[in-house]
């Protein structure tokens, strides 16, 4: 190898009792970046401080069950099979295991229900913090860098990532043990493709940042790049991985996901319109609409209508009879 570099020896660290786990922290991370991230593009965009915050109360908790239960389904067998894990290991979440498709179609319904609350049209909600999604997602690769998962084929490119294998307390030893810690002896140089995947997200966060200031997108088709956006990568690095997962006609699964989520989400983009000109970003009223915020550009072109509107009044004498024109004639 001309170059390379290791994975962490390990990804788990205790104080006393208490597991730290990497991918956890990793994952908790993303979250308050994005929420953080989002309350300012949100309230840039019209909307309420702490708006963010009380829809990601809803969301979060229903992404991280959403994301679970892909993950469960497309890699059935690791849990419920002949030599599965069993029930009690598909509930831990924190040892890694989220299918990102369902964590955003399942968090979008937590989204929905907080929008609703909060009287915000999730359209407008979902363009604010579309990139912050995709920055968490970034972070939260992270965690499978130092969990020693999600990488692919055996390479000798000069960027390959160092396996090791690792030993836990039980004695129980190999590449995947998460509680373990590498005992020196490397087992292979693989794709990085938690890497690869990790800055294609920050690059699709640039896009989608570029593209929302130029060009205003609106009614949810922002966020719908983004999930066109992620998917695009996503197919191509599925293509690079080798680690276990479903098959469907010798393919992995989620590459068929990627692929239909993709020309859904262009679809998407492509048939839905912009959303009316402001930001419904209040509580409904007594009579059932929201409170709409004009962005500061649209302001100023009210005023220059209304002050074009009252030009014309203006030119009549303050003096001249009802009906006369601006002369004082009938």
């Amino acid at each position: 190898m001309i170059a390379s570099f290791p994975s962490p020896p390990q990804g788990v660290w205790h104080l006393g009792p208490l597991p730290i786990r990497a991918y956890a922290l990793c994952i908790i991370v993303g979250i308050v970046v994005a929420c953080w991230w989002g309350d300012r593009r949100w309230i840039a965009r019209g909307g309420r401080p702490g708006d963010v915050v009380d829809v990601a109360v809803w969301a979060v908790p229903f992404g991280l069950v959403g994301g679970r239960l892909y993950h469960l389904c497309t890699d059935f067998t690791t849990y419920f099979g002949a030599h599965g894990r069993g029930f009690v290991a598909a509930l831990k979440i924190w040892d890694g295991g989220l299918g990102i498709w369902g964590a955003v179609a399942l968090g979008a319904v937590g989204a929905w229900i907080g929008c609703r609350q909060k009287g915000i049209s999730l359209g407008d909600f979902g363009d604010a913090i579309a990139p912050c999604i995709l920055l968490a997602q970034a972070i939260g690769r992270m965690g499978n860098y130092f969990n020693q998962e999600l990488y692919g084929n055996l390479t000798r490119l000069p960027w390959g990532l160092e396996i090791f294998e690792r030993v836990n307390a039980a004695g129980e030893r190999g590449p995947s043990v998460l509680d373990g810690r590498s005992d020196g002896v490397l087992l292979s140089v693989v794709q990085p493709t938690f890497l690869y995947e990790m800055v294609w997200d920050l690059l699709i966060v640039i896009a989608v940042v570029v593209v929302d200031r130029r060009f205003r997108i609106r009614g949810g088709r922002l966020f719908a790049l983004y999930v066109a956006g992620y998917c695009a990568g996503r197919f191509v690095v599925e293509l690079l991985r080798d680690d276990h997962a479903t098959h469907v006609f010798g393919i992995r699964i989620n590459v068929f996901t990627a692929a239909i989520v993709f020309v859904c989400a262009v679809a998407y983009f492509v048939v839905r319109r912009n959303s009316p000109v402001g930001r419904s970003v209040g509580t409904p009223d007594a009579g059932g609409r929201t409170d709409v915020t004009p962005t500061p550009a649209e302001s100023r072109a009210d005023e220059q209508d209304e002050q074009d509107e009252a030009e014309p009044r203006a030119t009549a004498p303050a003096d001249a009879e009802p009906g006369a024109d601006a002369e004082g004639n009938r």
